[in-house]
């Protein structure tokens, strides 16, 4: 028997129309995914041929091995000695920064071919490396502020705080005879932060490799070394165990001639000879001589947000969407997509896309490319809670008003509901922006030279951490200031 018309049952959808709606987020779906993965895809995960160019993982906050100059070029004792060992091989090297960490889980993962950061050879480490001969002797020094009297010696650590870097020949020492001396390590990811953390007075003490210690207190880092040189070790190139033996044997042949030839000295005395500094000190000197790296970081920053939160706001809108719909299925599926995204932290979401898919999945992808799907998804999960407020805030009677006039369900939602929840939606959306933006200073983790990684590289060259980040948080104020004016400037044209 057929209703009557008049009953005040509630009219559904017909199934087609349920059914369009499901496919249509489906497809859009399908459709960022491809955008956002596909180019990954097409990579190679093999290691470069013979006269072509190997991709080279290292930490651009070690100097005198490895930092940037003024000029952004990647310099050091490392950067020279691999060129130098390319050129007399012939081959190439395409240089990739990231800290320490990311770099030796590049290589495990095969995003790159090999890593050159000051490493020291260590047992644990061959087992899951391979490394050259050892191209540089090291050893392990604490040091101090240069005006502390109160440390001399280890005995004097005794119930205090001493910081390292992980991973490290002085991570290592320090952890081994912290029981026996009784003070306490804690460790950071780059060496400006571990200087940085005795500067504030948390710990009086650090234990790094002697040549890092004596290039930094020749740029005036405000330290001194107060021990002898301990537990010597080689530094050495390495490459993922069992793989680009080819690469190695290069390397090694290459260090040989270099030693043979003498430049291998030039090299060294270049980075740890007697040198004055003739930088200019002042603050307004710091910025002329950094502004083409900041300025190049802001660029990077600002492309990060903006690709990043286009992608946002697609996979809001098409969450979003699922969310509200009368499909349970597609309800599940955004509510799913917006628990793990907003449920994880993001450090853990751009060492997953960038280390773990790519080596389960046996493909290459540029850091750039993880941090922008790792950004979007993100700020995809939040945005999907934005267009789902903005929808749910909309009168219920308007979907019914326009329903009972005979108006799809599609139509309802793009010409009716979508234009009055936008209004409600672009102060939040702003908001993810500005929240965005700041977000991508984690990505430094990664390698990729946004402003927060330019201003780190810049203080492992010159050791002005102070002045440095009072410039990088001026950027980033006078950035985030603007879209909040530009912010509050479309809320009073909306209401209006």
């Amino acid at each position: 028997m057929r209703a009557d018309s008049s009953s005040g049952c509630r009219p559904h959808p017909p199934t087609g129309r349920r059914n369009r709606l499901s496919a249509l987020i489906a497809g859009l779906l399908a459709g960022l995914l491809v955008a956002l993965f596909g180019a990954t895809l097409l990579m190679p995960a093999t290691a470069a041929a013979e006269g072509e160019t190997y991709t080279i993982a290292t930490d651009t906050t070690f100097a005198p091995f490895e930092f940037q100059n003024a000029s952004g070029e990647f310099v050091g004792i490392d950067m020279d000695l691999i060129r130098a060992i390319g050129e007399d091989q012939g081959f190439n090297v395409d240089i990739k920064p990231l800290g320490f960490d990311a770099a030796l889980q590049a290589v495990q993962a095969n995003q790159v071919d090999g890593v050159i950061a000051g490493m020291s050879i260590t047992d644990e480490r061959k087992k899951v490396f391979d490394f050259s001969d050892p191209y540089f002797e090291s050893g392990v020094q604490m040091a101090v502020l240069k005006d502390n009297e109160d440390i001399k010696s280890y005995d004097d650590l005794r119930g205090k705080r001493v910081s390292v870097k992980n991973g490290t020949q002085g991570s290592d020492f320090a952890n081994s005879i912290k029981d026996q001396y009784g003070f306490q390590v804690v460790s950071f990811a780059d060496s400006s932060t571990m200087f940085d953390e005795v500067k504030t007075g948390n710990s009086v003490a650090v234990f790094e490799d002697y040549p890092v210690l004596l290039y930094g207190i020749a740029q005036g880092n405000g330290f001194k070394t107060v021990t002898p040189k301990e537990d010597p070790t080689g530094y050495g190139f390495a490459v993922n165990k069992g793989q680009n033996a080819e690469l190695l044997q290069k390397f090694n042949a290459g260090l040989a001639n270099l030693k043979a030839q003498g430049r291998y000295d030039e090299i060294l005395q270049t980075y740890l000879g007697e040198q004055a500094s003739t930088a200019d000190d002042s603050i307004f000197g710091l910025i002329k001589s950094t502004a083409p790296m900041l300025l190049a970081g802001l660029k990077m920053t600002v492309f990060l947000t903006v690709v990043s939160i286009f992608f946002a706001l697609i996979l809001g809108v098409v969450f979003g969407l699922a969310r509200v719909s009368r499909s349970i299925w597609l309800r599940a599926i955004g509510t799913t997509f917006v628990d793990i995204f907003r449920g994880t932290p993001l450090l853990v979401q751009a060492f997953f896309i960038y280390f773990g898919i790519p080596a389960t999945m046996g493909f290459q992808m540029s850091a750039v490319t993880a941090g922008i799907i790792t950004l979007s998804l993100n700020a995809g999960a939040y945005m999907t809670e934005i267009v789902r407020g903005g929808i749910l805030s909309v009168d219920k009677g308007q979907m019914e008003a326009a329903r009972s006039l005979g108006i799809g369900y599609l139509p309802t939602m793009r010409k009716v509901i979508l234009p009055q929840a936008i209004r409600t939606m672009i102060p939040s959306y702003i908001n993810q922006f500005v929240i965005t933006l700041k977000d991508t200073s984690i990505l430094s983790v990664l390698g990729i030279a946004e402003l927060t990684q330019s201003g780190r590289i810049i203080i492992a060259g010159n050791y002005k951490a102070f002045e440095m980040w009072l410039i990088v948080g001026i950027i980033y104020f006078v950035v985030i200031m603007a879209l909040t004016k530009l912010s509050d400037r479309l809320e009073r044209r909306l209401v209006k």
